[in-house]
Formats: C-alpha cells, structure tokens, sequence
C-alpha cells in the first residue's frame, strides 16, 4: 500500500516525537520524587523539631489525639519524603502520604477542597494539592528508572519473560 509522502512524513516525525517524550520520563520522575520528597522531608523535620505547633494546630482543627497525630504526621512526611527522594519503596510510601494530603485537604483546607467546583484556582492552588498530584505521579507510574527501587527490582525481580503470578 503506498502512503502519501505527507502522511509518511508526519508518521515518522510523530515517532519520533513518542521517542523524545518517552525519553524524558525517567529524569521527570527523578526530579518530581527530589523536589516533592526533599519538601516533604523539610516540612516533616520542622514538625517534629517543635512538636508543639503542630500539635496546637491540631487541637484547633478539633483533630484527635492532637500529639500523636502531629507526631504521625511529621514522620510521615518526614521519612516518606526521605524514601521518596532515593526511590525506596516509592509507591508504597505514596500511600500514607496521599491519606495524610487528603486529611489536610478535608480539615486545615476544607474552603479550598468545597471550591473545587466553584472556584477550581483555589483548589489547585492549595499547597495540599501540588503536593498531591507529585504523590499520585509516582504512585502511579513509579519512581523511574534512577531510583532504588529499579535497582533491587532488577536484582531480585523475577526475570521480564517469566510470569509474575504463582502456578498452581
């Protein structure tokens, strides 16, 4: 079948344009997990370095246990943030830190999350969301190929042409 030398012409450079994007997706996933779980790391550490802020915000938003609560948050934040940035258990990490995003979202933000309709500019402005959307970005397409993650998974996973589930 002759294709058009147009049409043969946008293909390829349509090819092309796949190969670059996909190029760039292990460096994008690096630079999300450094810049997200560096300030993950930092808000993390300034929580617990003065627990009592933290916990006095709490007690005002009416949270339980409002000690214990700013102490599991700040480690949250501040060991997730520390795995994310050297791409250890990366997904799984992203877990509690996306719970304790929505947390912050329904209770210190909650004008922010009922304008998400009305006003989606505060929505997506509020820091809970910029720090969401990094959390979902590598919960959902990993940490990339620079991370520790990678580097065990192609020493202990099981190998690309086996298959991954168990046989009976």
């Amino acid at each position: 079948m002759n294709t058009h030398p147009l049409v043969a012409r946008a293909a390829s450079a349509y090819a092309l344009l796949i190969r670059v994007a996909s190029s760039l997706k292990c460096p994008f996933l690096l630079i999300v997990r450094l810049y997200w779980g560096w300030a993950f790391f930092q808000t993390g550490k300034g929580q617990l370095s003065d627990l009592s802020r933290p916990t006095e915000f709490f007690a005002s938003l009416h949270i339980p246990f409002p000690a214990f609560n700013a102490l599991l948050a700040g480690a949250t934040e501040c060991f997730g943030g520390l795995l994310l940035v050297i791409g250890l258990g990366s997904r799984l990490v992203s877990i509690p830190l996306a719970f304790l995003l929505c947390v912050a979202y329904v209770t210190a933000d909650n004008e922010a999350l009922r304008a998400i309709f009305s006003d989606p500019d505060k929505f997506l402005s509020a820091t809970e969301f910029q720090f969401l959307f990094a959390v979902l970005i590598v919960l959902i397409f990993g940490p990339g190929k620079i991370s520790l993650d990678h580097l065990i998974g192609k020493k202990f996973g099981p190998p690309a042409s086996e298959p991954t589930t168990p046989s009976a």
